[in-house]
C-alpha cells in the first residue's frame, strides 16, 4: 500500500518540478528525477497513517471473505486476540516511523531544499522568519542582551542586510542602537560594516563594529528551519535552543510530540479498519467499506490539522493538540467494537 501511494505522489512531484525546470537553464533530467526520489521519506510520514488504514482494511476483509476469522471465532478467540498482533505491529511500525523513518526523512528533505534552492528558485537563497524579518536576541554573561534585527539574510554567505541591533543591560534598560547596512557572522562575532551607532542621544559613524557571540550559523539554521527538515533525536536540542534565543518553540513542540504519538495513531487506525471491514462475508458491502475508510481518513486527517492549528496559536495546550487525535479515534475505535462485538 505504502509502495503505491507513494508511486503516485512521485509521480506528481516530478511532473510538477519538470514544469519548474522548464524555466530554468542546464537542470537535467536526472536531477529531477533524483529530487523527486529523495523527497518520498518525508511525504511518505505524511501518507503513512493513510496507508496503515488502508493496509488494514484490505487486510480484515480478506480474512473474513476466506471465512478465517469465522474459524478463529468458532475456536474460541476474542475479536482482541487477533487483534493483538495487528496492533503490536502497529506499534512497531510507529516506533520505526518515529526513530528511524524520521530522521532519514529529515536529512533527505534538508539536501531536497538545498537543491531545490540551487538549481529552481530564482534569485539569492533568502529567508524572512516573520512578517517583518529575522529576529535574534543574544545573552551575554552578565544577563545584558541585545536585540538584532534584520530583513533579509543571504544564507549562502550568511551575511543580513539593513541590521539594527538594539543592547539593554540586566536591568531591561535601553543602552544604544546600532545600525549597519550588513552583518556577516564569522566564527565567534558578528561583523557590522558601515555603522551609525546611537548612544546617549549622540551618533557617530563607524566603519566597523565586532559584536562577540556563541551562536554559529548551523546552530540559528537549525532553530530557524521547518519542523521537517529536523530529526526526531535533535529536536528537544533544537526547542532549547530557540527557547534560549527567546523565540516561540510551540510549533516544534507539537511536532515532537505528535511523532511521540505515532505508534498510538496506527493503533488507531488499526481499530478503525476492524469496525468498518469485519463484516460477516454474507453481508455485501465492500464499496460501503471503501468508502468509509476514506472517510475515516479525511476526519482524522482534518482533526489533527486542526487541533494542531489550535495548539500552534496557543488556544489549547502542546500536548493536546498533539495527542488529541491519536487518543480520540482510539477511544472511538475501541467504542464501536465492543458495541459489534460479542467478546
Amino acid at each position: 500500500m505504502i509502495v503505491g501511494l507513494l508511486s503516485i505522489i512521485y509521480l506528481f512531484d516530478t511532473v510538477e518540478l519538470l514544469r519548474r525546470a522548464a524555466k530554468k537553464d542546464n537542470v537535467p533530467l536526472s536531477l529531477i528525477l533524483l529530487m523527486g526520489l529523495i523527497k518520498l521519506p518525508e511525504v511518505g510520514q505524511m501518507i503513512l497513517p493513510f496507508a496503515v488504514l488502508f493496509s488494514a482494511m484490505f487486510t480484515f476483509w480478506n480474512l473474513t471473505r476466506r471465512y478465517e476469522l469465522i474459524v478463529v471465532r468458532s475456536a474460541g478467540f476474542s475479536v482482541w486476540q487477533f487483534l493483538a498482533p495487528v496492533l503490536g505491529l502497529g506499534i512497531l511500525l510507529g516506533i520505526i516511523q518515529m526513530s528511524m523513518i524520521n530522521p532519514l526523512g529529515a536529512m533527505l528533505v534538508t539536501h531536497y531544499e538545498r537543491l531545490e534552492n540551487t538549481h529552481l528558485n530564482s534569485g539569492k537563497n533568502t529567508i524572512t522568519h516573520f512578517k517583518d524579518g529575522f529576529w535574534l536576541r543574544q545573552i551575554e554573561e552578565d544577563q545584558s542582551y541585545a536585540i538584532l534585527h534584520s530583513e533579509k539574510i543571504d544564507l549562502a554567505n550568511w551575511v543580513l542586510r539593513d541590521v539594527m541591533v538594539l543592547f539593554y543591560d540586566a536591568d531591561h534598560h535601553f543602552v544604544r542602537r546600532l545600525d549597519s547596512e550588513q552583518a556577516s557572522l564569522e566564527e565567534g562575532l558578528w561583523k557590522f560594516e558601515n555603522v551609525k551607532m546611537n548612544e546617549d542621544n549622540k551618533t557617530r559613524d563607524i566603519p566597523l563594529v565586532a559584536l562577540p557571540t556563541s551562536l554559529t550559523a548551523s546552530e540559528i539554521e537549525d532553530s530557524f528551519s521547518s519542523p521537517k527538515t529536523m530529526s526526531f533525536w535533535n529536536l528537544p536540542g533544537f526547542i532549547n535552543n530557540m527557547e534560549d534565543t527567546g523565540f516561540d518553540a510551540t510549533r516544534l513542540r507539537i511536532y515532537f510530540h505528535s511523532l511521540l504519538s505515532q505508534p498510538l495513531m496506527f493503533v488507531a487506525m488499526i481499530l478503525l479498519a476492524a469496525c468498518v471491514s469485519l463484516r460477516p462475508p454474507r453481508m455485501r458491502g465492500t464499496l460501503t467499506m471503501v468508502v468509509a475508510g476514506i472517510f475515516i481518513g479525511f476526519i482524522v486527517f482534518f482533526m489533527s490539522s486542526f487541533l494542531q492549528a489550535l495548539g500552534a496559536s496557543k488556544q489549547i495546550p502542546v500536548v493536546l493538540a498533539a495527542w488529541s487525535p491519536a487518543v480520540i479515534a482510539t477511544l472511538c475505535g475501541v467504542a464501536v467494537i465492543f458495541s459489534l462485538e460479542d467478546g
